[in-house]
């Protein structure tokens, strides 16, 4: 059951959905405001490894984007 987190367009805030089925209809709303102008954001992650996990850390890679500077992150486990 994924967790999906939106962003209200017209105040700002920022709310959860939790989402049991993808034939699912959920009401897309603001719980603050009650707007319906919202949008998909990207949900921050917790990432650790535990120590003496031998090589299997994640590997950072940083570049020039149009943005300013991105970082990607390899982090092991299943493709």
């Amino acid at each position: 059951m994924p967790i999906y987190e939106f962003k209200c367009l017209k105040c700002n805030e920022c709310f959860e959905i939790l989402f049991t089925s993808a034939q699912e209809a959920v009401e897309l709303k603001c719980d603050k405001c009650g707007a319906r102008d919202v949008e998909r954001i990207m949900s921050s992650t917790n990432f650790a490894m535990a120590a003496g996990s031998g090589d299997a850390s994640a590997v950072s890679q940083t570049r020039n984007c149009a943005s300013g500077s991105c970082t990607t992150y390899d982090i092991p486990g299943p493709r």
